[in-house]
């Protein structure tokens, strides 16, 4: 287990980030459409009698303060996403039980992390011999203010484990109970480069998308390729 005491708080910087996203989620207008809460609310309230697909569009509210939504952004339903739609199946830093934003310090980072879990998700799946997948790419403006240097651990740590997730999900879980806003840590998929887990969209300035990206596969994913820019 790591001791939070050996991760020393980052700097408040202003950093550019990366990620992809599936082509299929569209952005959620609600988010995008207001300027604070309680225009979210009201608008909320409204469209909820009248759009039965709300519910599923804005995803469960309950699991992040509406302080923490960082409205009248742009890209805000971008930021907001990855914690009201959270994975049940976790991820490196969260057993399913809350959202993570996982950024990569470049396009090349965020494709290579990428590509690895839709290699491993897609391989579980019984005869699919041919399939092309969308992604968005995203740059991401956030301040690490509150968040933790990850990287002053060895690559060897058990957080980075290839496949074993116990670890480094005991981390997530600590930081999150700690009100931790965050951590920078070194990409498992593309050694040498590093990415950040924000535990809360609240220091996300904007988010813009700025190309798309399609994975081939073809028994695994045999190409990537850039479609457009922005």
């Amino acid at each position: 287990m790591v001791s939070l005491d050996d991760l020393p708080l980052l700097p408040d910087e202003k950093r550019l980030a990366h990620r992809l996203v599936n082509s299929k989620y569209p952005p959620i207008d609600l988010f995008n459409d207001v300027a604070d809460a309680e225009e979210f609310d009201t608008l909320f309230q409204i469209q909820a009698m009248t759009n039965p697909r709300l519910l599923n569009e804005v995803g469960r509210l309950e699991l992040i303060p509406r302080q923490d939504i960082p409205f009248g952004i742009p890209g805000c339903s971008y930021a907001t996403a990855p914690f009201t739609h959270v994975n049940a199946d976790g991820s490196r830093f969260s057993a399913g039980e809350f959202g993570v934003l996982y950024l990569a310090d470049t396009v090349e980072t965020a494709v290579a992390e990428v590509r690895h879990h839709q290699q491993q998700y897609w391989s579980r799946v019984a005869d699919l011999n041919y399939e092309r997948f969308v992604f968005r790419s995203l740059s991401c403006r956030f301040r690490e203010v509150g968040s933790v240097d990850a990287t002053v651990l060895p690559s060897s740590h058990p957080i980075y484990a290839p496949d074993d997730y116990s670890a480094s999900r005991a981390l997530g879980a600590a930081l999150k109970h700690k009100s931790v806003t965050g951590l920078r840590y070194h990409s498992v998929r593309s050694p040498g480069n590093v990415c950040w887990g924000l535990l809360t969209p609240r220091h996300v300035a904007s988010i813009h998308q700025s190309a798309h990206y399609e994975m081939i596969w073809n028994g695994r994913i045999t190409s990537v390729s850039r479609l457009s820019g922005a």
